[in-house]
């Protein structure tokens, strides 16, 4: 019986691994924040898989618990219920420093308001993940080199941000979020301080990011922004209203 019983542990075990195709696998997850002496509940019991290589935008309105979402997809909260695994690691029983490895290593983040340092150069804002990693200085330097000749700025690397465009400065951003290689890259409202043509621009880059194998999840409430994802995951009051795929 109590072979029997291991057995079953194991085999439950192996059901809920994900399998090497999936980067992404959410299982029943909850938010709830206690207010006072009300609970408000973010996230209500959202489970999706997410394969490698996919390009997802996750839509919904203020309030809708997309933000929350994000936010635990990124490693920078954790549930209040269910399970997450990233990469075959299941994250949400992580400790703080444990998520903090994982944000550097497996997440790109690009945000809205590029969050660049403003006295450092394009080169040295790259740099930053390496820093804190502890990768040693010359390959770091190398790193970071490649990653803005990627992303087209190679002959801006020792620009400041007050001295870049908009696009560039989220071409920054994005060379920064890539130079890990991480399992996913992770933009929140992307184009959100660009303009209508520089944010096309930096849509195209991300079409060709994912061209050539990236994980792309892209929140927005911008619908021409998520046209161009291949799946569209829809919020509503803290669950999955709609999963579109194109």
């Amino acid at each position: 019986m109590i072979e029997e019983a291991v057995l079953q542990r194991e085999m439950a075990f192996i059901d809920a691994t994900p399998n090497a195709d999936i980067v992404i696998r959410t299982d029943e997850l909850w938010k709830t924040y206690q207010m006072g002496a009300e609970e408000v509940h973010a996230l209500r019991g959202v489970t999706f898989e997410i394969k490698r290589g996919e390009y997802v935008a996750i839509m919904g309105p203020s309030g809708s618990g997309k933000s929350t979402l994000m936010n635990l997809i990124g490693c920078l909260d954790t549930p209040s219920q269910g399970e997450y695994w990233l990469n075959g690691k299941l994250v949400s029983e992580m400790d703080d420093d444990e998520l903090a490895y994982i944000r550097n290593k497996e997440i790109g983040f690009v945000f809205q308001t590029f969050n660049l340092l403003p006295r450092a150069t394009a080169l040295h804002n790259v740099e930053l993940p390496l820093i804190y990693n502890g990768t040693a200085r010359g390959k770091r330097l190398e790193m970071a080199k490649r990653a803005l000749e990627r992303v087209d700025l190679a002959n801006r690397m020792n620009h400041k941000p007050n001295e870049l465009s908009g696009g560039q400065r989220q071409r920054v951003a994005i060379a920064r979020a890539l130079v890990n290689n991480p399992s996913i890259l992770l933009a929140d409202e992307p184009t959100g301080n660009l303009d209508s043509q520089t944010s096309a621009e930096i849509m195209i880059f991300f079409d060709h990011l994912q061209s050539q194998g990236h994980t792309i999840i892209l929140v927005t409430h911008e619908h021409d922004i998520a046209e161009h994802a291949h799946r569209v995951l829809h919020i509503l009051d803290g669950r999955i209203n709609r999963d579109e795929r194109r």
